[in-house]
């Protein structure tokens, strides 16, 4: 298994994990990696299948498998205390490290997640490409191309009501239309698309320190409604909501992103049972 990782900074170390579809340099080309460097030491991870790292056969890298696999990576680095940040389908992945690895996990800072899926047909309309022989002629053939032409839309949706990165556009709309990476994302649509069939999860067992970001415009899906769910279910946990933001909050407010880890870092461990923070921005009021 290679993982590839962006590192810099000193001090204590920050984990940041990509959504589905992106890779390691989106924090970079956010401001955020450079941001938390100046006082933490960060760690940007391309997940398995994008980027540089592998998917290896043999597992479907479900969110759980890759909690285990974030935590062991950090212990074969020396590090055995760390803070993750997640954003979106990465955000998934950060609460299941705090589930899993909870001794390890120092604090979570949560963007743009998706905690509550319901059904929906696009994403099974997605994830149809991860099916074998008939998807994987697809996504040699046509599907790049489809990508391409689609590009200037998926943008919108992901980043307005925000300002739009050109640099992002340009960088990473070669690097998801490899079929390499559409198989990865496949994949990950298709896991997305089960975990809304399933039981919706209960939060309340998370007990690391917690703070939840997301933007008030997230044209993905209701962003704010399921950050306030999540909040309310998770003890002691912090809340901000970006205004005029949308599903890249890390983008719009990498400064609000960058207080928010500041934050966690600070909270000590919240009780199971007892009064639960309230510190929710002025927007999210």
């Amino acid at each position: 298994m290679e993982l590839r990782v962006i590192e810099k900074g000193s001090g204590l170390p920050l984990l940041l994990l990509h959504g589905n579809g992106s890779v390691a340099e989106d924090f970079a080309i956010s401001g955020t990696l450079d941001l938390a460097s100046a006082k933490y030491r960060v760690l940007a991870f391309d997940r398995p299948g994008f980027g540089g790292s592998s998917r290896p056969a043999g597992k479907c890298w479900s969110a759980q498998e890759q909690a285990d696999l974030f935590h062991e990576a950090a212990a074969s680095l020396g590090i055995h205390r760390y803070l993750v940040l997640g954003h979106s389908w990465g955000a998934w992945i950060a609460l299941e490290m705090a589930r899993r690895h909870a001794p390890s996990v120092a604090g979570l800072i949560l963007v743009s997640g998706y905690y509550y899926p319901p059904p929906r047909l696009d994403l099974a309309l997605a994830a149809l490409p991860a099916v074998p022989l008939i998807g994987t002629a697809f996504r040699h053939t046509l599907l790049p191309l489809a990508v391409r032409l689609g590009w200037p839309s998926a943008m919108r949706t992901i980043f307005r009501p925000g300002p739009i990165s050109d640099v992002f556009w340009v960088s990473t709309r070669e690097v998801v239309s490899r079929p390499s990476q559409l198989r990865s994302i496949c994949v990950e649509t298709t896991l997305m698309f089960g975990a809304a069939l399933l039981t919706k999860p209960s939060y309340r067992d998370i007990t690391v320190p917690t703070g939840i970001v997301a933007g008030a415009g997230d044209r993905l899906f209701d962003a704010r409604h399921e950050a306030e769910r999540l909040h309310a279910e998770i003890s002691g946990s912090l809340i901000e909501i970006i205004p005029n933001s949308g599903h890249m909050a890390h983008h719009s407010g990498p400064q609000t992103v960058l207080r928010m880890i500041d934050k966690v870092t600070c909270m000590p461990r919240p009780p199971k049972d007892g009064d639960r923070s309230d510190a929710l921005s002025p927007a999210a009021r």
